[in-house]
């Protein structure tokens, strides 16, 4: 015998469901939940499992978050191979170890340049290496399309630099940056594993701050190497697929369901991704229960009508202000996942043949709107 929902949570649902009207067939799938009592207030196809584009940052995140913390840094190495001598000449090779900072810029080498200098070091008289062997020599992920590097991702690898196409690029540049703080080097460029001893070191910022330029503009390639990072940190091995690996490990541990879930990259672009809105649902749950990681979760997501992928939506109230949540879009793909408030956590996930982007976003504004809309 089946109990009656209370008036109010059939009104709900109702509501809900009438804001997802014409996505309300088998390609569709939705959950929300009420944080505090962990009621389900909305249920449709919760563990059909389907491509979640860009929402599978939001699974990265967590992982992230947990595997190695808020204040995880990532380091990028200038190493010596050879000794010091008189007049600051280095007899030996200057090694750019690179340590799959997404963030590593060209002011961060001229840094680098800098600290060399300060080293004692003016003339080296070897080459100049540099060392991405962090990650492995994979420059995209599996199935991607062909175009996706370079126009959805830059090529991965452990010592990039945005708008620079492989490591000999980024140590061209790291030669011009000696020459200007005064570190002349006389030998050619190459790329090998090296070792050495550390002249200098360039710290990332704080994962939490990368993870929020991540989510908020939705940047596929940070997405991919902090994936890498979980597989060099925790597996002992930079590739996507031990990190994929040690993404699932994290959600088993914590109790997510993985029924129909694959996790085959870190930014969504591949067609092998799957999830399910119970994961995803669950996923918030376990972070906002948290206390070590709610803030920071809760803290990275876009915001409605105010930042990033959710800049222009539901930016009128309720709504506004008070959606932080994942967008997801490729062809034939859409969703969208996060918290209302914070008092429920949902997510919709929306696969059609021929979808209107458009469309799908004014239904999963609906649906968040609703819940915005309760008190």
């Amino acid at each position: 015998m089946l109990l009656a929902q209370p008036a109010g949570a059939a009104s709900l649902r109702a509501r809900l469901h009438a804001a997802l009207s014409g996505f309300t067939g088998p390609g569709t799938a939705a959950l929300a939940v009420d944080l505090g009592t962990g009621r389900v207030v909305y249920a449709h196809n919760v563990q059909t499992a389907l491509l979640p584009a860009s929402n599978e940052k939001l699974v990265v995140t967590y992982a992230a978050l947990e595997a190695l913390g808020p204040a995880f840094r990532m380091q990028t190495s200038v190493l010596g191979e050879g000794r010091l001598g008189a007049a600051g000449i280095w007899t030996g090779n200057l090694v750019l170890k690179g340590g799959g900072d997404p963030t590593l810029d060209r002011a961060a080498l001229a840094r680098l340049a800098e600290d060399v200098r300060a080293a004692g070091v003016r003339r080296v008289t070897g080459s100049l290496v540099a060392d991405e062997s962090w990650f492995d020599s994979r420059r995209s992920g599996p199935a991607w399309k062909a175009g996706f590097v370079p126009f959805e991702s830059q090529a991965l690898s452990a010592i990039a630099i945005e708008g620079v196409a492989d490591a000999a690029g980024t140590v061209r540049l790291f030669r011009g940056s000696l020459a200007r703080a005064g570190v002349q080097v006389a030998g050619g460029t190459k790329i090998a594993r090296a070792g050495g001893w550390p002249l200098a070191v360039h710290w990332s910022p704080p994962l939490a701050g990368i993870l929020r330029h991540m989510d908020v503009v939705s940047d596929n390639f940070t997405a991919e190497l902090v994936l890498k990072q979980l597989g060099a940190v925790v597996a002992g091995e930079g590739t996507t697929a031990a990190g994929a690996g040690v993404v699932r490990s994290v959600l088993a541990a914590h109790a997510v369901p993985l029924a129909g879930v694959r996790i085959a990259d870190g930014s969504g672009l591949s067609s092998l991704d799957r999830m399910t809105p119970k994961a995803l649902v669950t996923i918030l749950q376990r972070g906002w229960a948290d206390r070590e990681i709610r803030s920071v979760l809760f803290g990275v997501l876009p915001v409605s009508g105010r930042d990033g992928t959710l800049e222009d939506r539901m930016s009128r109230p309720p709504a506004r202000g008070n959606v932080r949540a994942k967008t997801g879009t490729l062809n034939g793909v859409s969703a969208l996942s996060g918290y209302v408030r914070e008092r429920f956590a949902f997510a919709v996930l929306v696969n059609t043949p021929g979808l209107s982007t458009y469309a799908a976003h004014a239904a999963q504004d609906r649906f968040a709107t609703v819940l915005a809309q309760q008190r």
